[in-house]
């Protein structure tokens, strides 16, 4: 597991100093020939698509994306059946009864381990590029996390809970929401399984916990919001709140008499049964009506049920939802700091005032990937960007590189990335995610008025964990760190042997896959001096590698 860090260290002081068919005009049907290859800049410009639609592609993909076109390419991902986890976890499982992982001392270790080998195998290997980067991005916002016991032991616990938004990612965000807030994972994480209607006798009330965070972080945030995403203001020039307490403890009225679901069930029940959504029992739920935002009124005498899809229709017909889940999906996907008018654009697109639905999210997807300030020339905004996760550069890394195994299997725990980049799938410290969307680090950022939201885990521990994450990856071959029986996994540098002999084509080449033709001029020149003498074109492909891997011109996607 070492590196060798002479050259990289070398290298990384350099770095850091730089700072379709036609006619004839006769009317006679010409047949289609071969379209003609993409220009440098239709691939520079896909590449950069690529990086905030999908955790990266290589240089096939990208030359692939740039003939099909950003639009044909959103709808043929659309289409695409659902690259789920459970059924991994499902053979992990059968493989562990038939005494496959023997090796593992302990019987905890394989049911922490697979959701996490799960998980990565999808991202590296997937088709369903565009599903399961968004997918990421809505885990990063409807938060839970195997940092409670219940969801780390069980393996089907995190791995159903992902493919719940792994077959919402398409469809419309209200069900989206329902399934969220009825899935025992959720449950256990803001504690609304299991919770009891009031019982006044003993001073006892519904818990709060989910009523509090499905507005705060689910749906419709703090304050009122315009469509474009900035505060509506009180005479005073004051936010105005959303909700107050009086509300929380209406919807905590509504989140009662759910507990597992399946086979005998029973409202109390300690036993999970997390493939399955809650269960509502009418005994335990709180009677009588509940009073909603905006004056709604959930009359008495409903069943458990009806209380709560007349809640999911009130939070999702809020105008709050539009621009406050929108500006995130933009935050997650391509851009920290989105101009009113973009968040604007698509928070309409939620709304349906494009010809669709509301809540629709393939329109939302559409609106967020398509805009002209997403698909703008680099440089054209000097706001525009954001800083690349630690777990995206990792998976972008593998697939971008040809990630293989012997069978076939990408084996990775991810244990490695976390305890070096300080993240890690559906392992966030709070319900707050690893970070806020409005972070602002200190310095020039927050004096501007800007947010950066990536920052808030760049440490300078984090910094030099990436930096020796790559240096592992790339010069040590440790790929990944999942334990025997598992095969191990290697790159495959094949994709760039056509340029690996010469220096100036092979930083093109490295340039338009991870760069996407944004690479800086300094930064170019340091790299191209150091590997210019280097004889071997193995090694100098290695080094031209790390070095655009922990540069500043990878680590901020324009």
């Amino acid at each position: 597991m070492k590196g060798r860090f002479g050259p990289v260290l070398l290298a990384t002081i350099l770095v850091a100093a730089c700072g379709g068919g036609g006619s004839s005009g006769g009317g006679a049907v010409v047949p289609p020939g071969p379209l003609p290859p993409p220009t440098a800049a239709e691939l520079e410009d896909a590449s950069r698509f690529a990086a905030r639609a999908s955790f990266g592609l290589n240089f096939a993909q990208i030359e692939a994306l740039a003939r099909r076109g950003k639009a044909d390419w959103l709808e043929a991902q659309f289409a695409l059946p659902v690259g789920h986890h459970a059924p991994i976890v499902a053979d992990l499982v059968a493989r562990r009864d038939a005494g496959e992982f023997a090796a593992f001392e302990q019987d905890i270790e394989y049911l922490i381990l697979f959701r996490r080998l799960a998980w990565w195998h999808r991202a590296v290997t997937g088709d369903d590029v565009l599903r399961q980067r968004v997918a990421f991005a809505l885990s990063q916002i409807f938060v839970v996390s195997d940092n409670v016991d219940a969801l780390i032991i069980f393996p089907e616990a995190l791995s159903d809970y992902y493919d719940t938004l792994l077959d919402n990612a398409f469809g419309n965000y209200r069900d989206l929401l329902r399934e969220v807030s009825l899935h025992p994972s959720m449950g256990i994480y803001l504690s609304h399984v299991n919770n009891r209607r009031s019982d006044t006798a003993n001073n006892t009330f519904p818990d709060e916990n989910y009523a509090r965070e499905v507005m705060q972080l689910f749906s419709i945030g703090l304050f009122e919001l315009d469509l474009d995403g900035s505060l509506r203001l009180d005479a005073n020039g004051e936010p105005i709140p959303t909700y107050s307490n009086v509300e929380i403890r209406e919807f905590a009225k509504i989140f009662t008499g759910l507990s597992y679901g399946g086979s005998g069930a029973f409202f109390g029940n300690p036993q999970p049964n997390f493939v399955e959504p809650m269960q509502m029992f009418d005994a335990h739920h709180e009677p009588g009506s509940k009073a909603l935002l905006n004056g709604t009124i959930v009359p008495a005498g409903q069943s458990g049920m009806q209380d709560i899809e007349a809640a999911i229709d009130n939070l999702f017909n809020h105008p709050n939802v539009g621009p406050f889940i929108g500006r995130q999906l933009i935050q997650r996907l391509v851009t920290s700091n989105p101009s009113p008018a973009y968040v604007e654009r698509v928070a309409r697109a939620f709304n349906g005032d494009t010809g669709g639905v509301r809540g629709d999210m393939r329109a939302v997807l559409r609106a967020v990937l398509l805009d002209p300030e997403a698909n703008a020339d680099p440089g054209s905004d000097a706001n525009f960007g954001k800083l690349r996760e630690p777990v995206v550069r990792n998976v972008a890394l593998l697939r971008q590189l040809g990630a293989v195994s012997d069978d076939g299997f990408i084996a990775n725990t991810g244990y490695f990335v976390q305890e070096l980049g300080k993240q890690h799938p559906l392992s966030a410290p709070s319900v707050f995610n690893f970070f806020l969307p409005a972070h602002s680090p200190a310095g020039e950022i927050a004096a501007a008025g800007l947010v950066a939201p990536e920052f808030q885990i760049t440490t300078s521990s984090s910094v030099v964990g990436v930096s020796n994450m790559i240096d592992f990856i790339v010069f040590a071959d440790f790929v990944t760190d999942a334990p025997e029986p598992f095969a191990a996994v290697t790159l495959d540098y094949a994709s760039f042997d056509d340029v690996k002999g010469d220096a100036a084509e092979l930083l093109d080449r490295l340039d338009l896959v991870l760069t996407g033709g944004t690479l800086d001029v300094a930064t170019r020149n340091a790299i191209e001096s150091l590997v210019a003498d280097i004889d071997d074109p193995e090694l100098r492909l290695r080094v031209a590698l790390v070095m655009f891997l922990i540069s500043p011109d990878y680590a901020v996607r324009l």
